[in-house]
């Protein structure tokens, strides 16, 4: 888990599909944080993204750095605790402090189980990592 949290970080920004129907959406994220050994996403309970990982919490996240790319299946497991949510904003304060505040209301962290990460190159052997 810890490869796949620095992978994404230093990505800065890597893309989040959910399904709505039957229609895939992709979106761009760029906020993670790690927080008793799970991997943390944060959205807006307003955003037709947090709606859709409630209803199918299957989703899928791309990112590419460095000439490598990275897939990641999980479930989007919603976290209601304030302690996680007061993780993901010290982690990622610069970002988040500009749309949340750890009591708004607003902020929402979910949390990625059952997650298989695969990082990709061109010259070399996919590297499978599970969570």
């Amino acid at each position: 888990m810890n490869d796949v949290f620095t992978y994404l970080k230093e990505c800065g920004t890597f893309y989040l599909a959910t399904v709505e129907g039957d229609q895939p959406k992709v979106r761009p994220f760029g906020a993670v944080a790690e927080f008793e050994g799970k991997l943390y996403i944060v959205t807006n309970n307003q955003k037709d993204v947090y709606k859709q990982m409630l209803a199918n919490p299957k989703i899928s996240i791309s990112a590419m750095h460095k000439g490598t790319w990275i897939r990641i299946d999980a479930q989007a497991v919603h976290d209601d605790r304030r302690e996680a949510r007061v993780k993901m904003m010290d982690d990622n304060n610069a970002v988040l402090s500009k749309m949340y505040t750890v009591d708004d209301n607003l902020m929402e962290v979910l949390y990625l189980k059952d997650a298989t990460a695969t990082i990709y190159s061109f010259t070399g052997e996919p590297k499978v990592l599970t969570f």
